[in-house]
């Protein structure tokens, strides 16, 4: 299986989980999101950046199931994730995100950043390493 997204926790509690440019299928899409939740088991304080800058546009029912995630999740990631920055510099993804948070609300601060260099800003200036 190629994955659909690898999720680098090296900086912990900044995560970065980066779209690897494969297509999405119901087996790597359901990995991603398994992996996305796995991020919150230290029940720590975290901000996630999603490097979108190779995302292939997920299936309408894998943008269901992406919204579905947030709806199940919303409660986890109230309690632990202080924001979320997105890195989408193609406009057609960006309205992929905008449709996903159409169908269940983002539920915690984000932003959408063209380069990552400004999401690292965002997400550093949390104080979550102090």
């Amino acid at each position: 299986m190629q994955p659909y997204a690898e999720i680098d926790e090296s900086a912990f509690p900044i995560v970065q989980i980066r779209f690897t440019g494969n297509k999405s299928t119901d087996e790597n899409f359901q990995a991603y999101l398994d992996q996305t939740k796995a991020c919150y088991r230290f029940e720590q304080r975290l901000a996630i950046i999603f490097d979108a800058t190779k995302a292939t546009i997920p299936s309408f029912s894998h943008q269901k199931m992406q919204a579905e995630w947030l709806k199940e999740n919303k409660e986890l990631m109230q309690a632990y994730c202080a924001g979320t920055a997105y890195v989408i510099p193609n406009l057609a993804i960006r309205t992929i995100l905008k449709a996903i948070f159409a169908l269940q609300k983002q539920p915690v601060p984000y932003q959408v950043f063209e380069f990552m260099e400004e999401a690292t800003n965002w997400v550093e200036k949390m104080g979550l390493n102090q």
